[in-house]
């Protein structure tokens, strides 16, 4: 059974390279654009596999991150983020990040993050 997913990004551009990236590997069920719409796409879906962005309106990713992870640690989470981040990646991490691309995507260093973070590889 192919494992569910779902895509956080403010950015429809970045959503959409994303979904049509990891669609490749994950069944997509969902997008949110930015942290508390996150919570309800989760919440209704229930995905095994999130990627979200850190820096969202109304609420960001490592809030949304800690809400989730709370509810469901079983949920592997992949944060891209841009590479001036370092230090919001750090704090990602603690709140419980399974892993993380930068921006710009780069398809293969996503399917790697997630061949990392899983326990098995994402493409066969």
């Amino acid at each position: 059974m192919t494992q569910q997913a779902i895509v956080v990004d403010d950015s429809s551009f970045q959503r959409n390279i994303v979904s049509n990236t990891i669609g490749n590997w994950f069944d997509v069920v969902g997008t949110a654009e930015n942290g508390r719409e996150a919570i309800k796409v989760f919440e209704a879906k229930r995905p095994d596999v999130i990627t979200m962005d850190i820096m969202m309106p109304e609420l960001n990713g490592i809030e949304s991150l800690r809400r989730i992870k709370d509810r469901s640690p079983e949920t592997t989470v992949v944060m891209v983020t841009s590479v001036s981040q370092n230090e919001k990646m750090r704090e990602a991490a603690r709140a419980g990040a399974d892993g993380y691309v930068t921006k710009p995507v780069d398809t293969e260093a996503l399917r790697e993050e997630f061949d990392d973070v899983l326990d098995f590889p994402v493409t066969r």
